[in-house]
């Protein structure tokens, strides 16, 4: 039996703080178990989007206990940010980060130049890296100079959805999706402006996700909406798990989501899972998420990022066209075939972490 250790940010399973890379981290572990791989989870405590000192001591303190010439799978939210720790633990384990977003992509600034060098330091040293997708292995390797040889993409799968939890869409097209949580880089401003843009149409909008990755933007967004007077339109929900987030997309008619950045987009895919066109930024590995449905119209509506007034018009064109929205319902149903499955993703980290064992 192969075995892994995979150090994992703590609370991955915690309803209440949902995200991509949580989910795909649990999923991965799940289908290695089922690949027939030893799994042993290191969950590790402290606040890693901005660790301090005590988030690095708990690293180490997991770390150090894993037996030498152990293959150790690291979420990159721990592994990034702390050279200090593992780039010394590299000579005696075989390590392999799995990059969700890359601290070197992210604006200048706030010290972005220094978070970049110390992820830099960690990849460096890594036995191998996995991405979600294909752009990130590209960043990675232009940002780094990595060798490519040991850069690979697991592209994020899906479940399985409901018969029950397939959105049917309404007539006129309004109920709009966004998951995600409430932060800039999810550029919820970008879609309030492009919604505002469409006080004239019918619409509703719940946007489902954290509330409190961005406490000051989020206190910002409610002004902004009730400035808008787009308070009984425009919903903060925060987060939903399981049933009332399968609720949700049944629900809904078109996600929609105005990211400035994205490594793939989990979120898209889920969408189309559900049987729900999608309206998007183009930016990062969103054009790989949504992919083709094999006919002359892509299952997902991509715009220039950054841009609210695209957004707004596209926005617009969705709710007064229903032969559009039709033929992009129907290019949605043609995608829901092709979409990968998680058990392939495990498959592509397995073949990863083999070949580093070896």
């Amino acid at each position: 039996m192969s075995t892994v250790h995979a150090v994992l940010p703590d609370g991955i399973d915690d309803p209440a703080r949902p995200s991509g890379g949580n989910i795909y981290d649990r999923r991965v572990c799940h289908g290695l178990d089922t690949l027939g791989w030893a799994v042993h989870e290191h969950p590790v405590a402290g606040f890693w989007e901005h660790p301090d000192e005590a988030s690095f001591a708990a690293l180490e303190e997991v770390v150090r206990r894993i037996p030498d010439d152990s293959v150790v799978l690291l979420d990159g939210l721990i592994a990034s940010p702390a050279p200090e720790v593992l780039v010394p633990q590299a000579r005696r384990l075989r390590l392999v980060v799995l990059v969700h977003m890359p601290l070197g992509h992210r604006p200048a600034g706030n010290g972005a130049a220094a978070a970049a060098a110390r992820e830099r330091e960690v990849l460096a040293a890594a036995a191998a890296v996995v991405t979600t997708s294909a752009w990130t292995r590209g960043r990675l390797i232009e940002l780094y100079a990595l060798p490519a040889e040991r850069v690979f993409v697991a592209e994020p799968g899906v479940d399985a959805v409901s018969d029950a939890a397939i959105a049917s869409g309404t007539t006129d097209g309004g109920a709009l999706l966004c998951v995600a949580a409430v932060t800039r880089e999810k550029g919820h401003d970008l879609l309030l402006e492009a919604l505002a843009m469409n006080a004239d149409l019918s619409w509703d909008c719940a946007c489902v996700g954290r509330l409190d990755r961005d406490p000051g933007f989020v206190e910002a967004m409610w002004h902004r909406v009730r400035d808008a007077g787009l308070q009984d339109r425009v919903h903060l929900t925060g987060p939903r798990t399981g049933a009332a987030l399968q609720h949700s997309y049944a629900a809904a008619d078109l996600l929609v989501l105005a990211s400035r950045a994205e490594t793939y987009g989990m979120v898209i895919t889920e969408a189309f899972a559900h049987g729900l066109p999608v309206l998007a930024a183009d930016v990062g590995g969103t054009t790989e998420a949504v992919g083709y449905s094999g006919g002359p119209v892509r299952p997902g509506w991509l715009v220039e990022p950054g841009d609210a007034a695209a957004f707004g018009a596209a926005l617009r064109a969705w709710l007064k066209d229903a032969a559009l929205r039709e033929c992009l319902r129907q290019a949605v149903r043609a995608r829901r075939a092709s979409l990968p499955a998680w058990a392939s993703t495990a498959s592509a980290i397995a073949a990863v972490l083999t070949a580093a064992a070896r």
